[in-house]
């Protein structure tokens, strides 16, 4: 078995972590595949099997993907995985951590259970940006899509479309499209609903709207929404999770579900709802 080992994070205590749990799946028969230039920053003194695409866990035969941080960690992982149907394993080491659903403890004690396989498995959509196509840029997304102003302080118009259906215009700082992973990242700051991750939807989230009696909508995921926007400066901002690319005014945004989902590998013991009281709190008021 090989097992992808993958953080963004670069400092002493994200070296002596991972350099013990390396150590723990290698004494299990466990072959570690480390990220290109988490291995480079970091300078294990052992050499290892690297990864820096797609392509690379797929030659190199992975069998499941480890990320190391925080929910970011998570969400960027998806242009690593993609439709490899690879069981994400997410180790927090971040803070909030919605979707990374082990500690830094728990990894350690759960992992036989892990590699065994006796663990629940939460499938997840992906929202994907079919049009306009942009070279080099990433079309696909786990969280959120998001159109908002850019390089000015005035509103911009959002036309949207459902099926080619009119829905609305949204006057304000923009738009978010979250699927229901996203609807606890952005679209939740922004007044959005809590979607829990097995139902098969859309959240329209509008940004500071104008109109005040402007409000999230959830549709179903098998729509096709078409954005188009008006702006007072010729570009406008488009980001899909935490890539940000720039797009002219002229070009409309056509979005729907993904075809492929992501794997996330989640304690047999834990809830989505038990996940969202322990990170929001819930029922914690002393007054309880």
């Amino acid at each position: 078995m090989k097992a992808a080992i993958y953080s963004q994070k670069k400092d002493l205590d994200t070296f002596l972590y991972l350099s013990k749990f390396v150590s723990e799946l290698e004494n299990r028969g466990v072959q570690s595949v480390l990220f290109s230039e988490m291995a480079e920053a970091l300078q294990f003194s052992k050499i290892f099997e690297t990864f820096s695409s797609k392509q690379d866990l797929i030659d190199k035969e992975v069998d499941m993907f480890f990320t190391f941080g925080g929910d970011g960690t998570i969400v960027n992982s998806l242009t690593f995985v993609e439709d490899l149907e690879l069981p994400i394993v997410g180790v927090n080491t971040g803070r909030l951590g919605f979707l990374a659903s082990f500690t830094k403890e728990e990894a350690f004690r759960a992992l036989d259970d892990i590699l065994k396989g006796d663990v629940k498995t939460s499938r997840r959509s992906v929202i994907e940006v079919v049009s306009p196509k942009m070279e080099n840029f990433y079309p696909y997304a786990l969280n959120d899509v998001t159109i908002s102003r850019k390089e000015t302080t005035s509103m911009i118009t959002v036309d949207s479309y459902i099926n080619d259906e009119f829905l609305n215009v949204f006057w304000g700082d923009g738009v978010i499209i979250s699927t229901p992973t996203g609807s606890t990242a952005y679209s939740l700051s922004c007044g959005g609903p809590i979607i829990s991750p097995n139902n098969e939807n859309f959240v329209i989230t509008p940004i500071a709207p104008h109109n005040l009696n402007v409000r999230p909508l959830v549709v179903n995921d098998t729509v096709k929404i078409k954005l188009g926007v008006e702006s007072r400066v010729p570009q406008y901002s488009l980001s899909l999770d935490s890539r940000l690319i720039h797009i002219e005014t002229d070009k409309e945004i056509i979005i729907k579900k993904a075809d492929f989902q992501i794997l996330l590998v989640q304690p047999n013991h834990l809830s989505f709802y038990e996940t969202i009281r322990q990170k929001l709190l819930w029922g914690s008021d002393k007054r309880n």
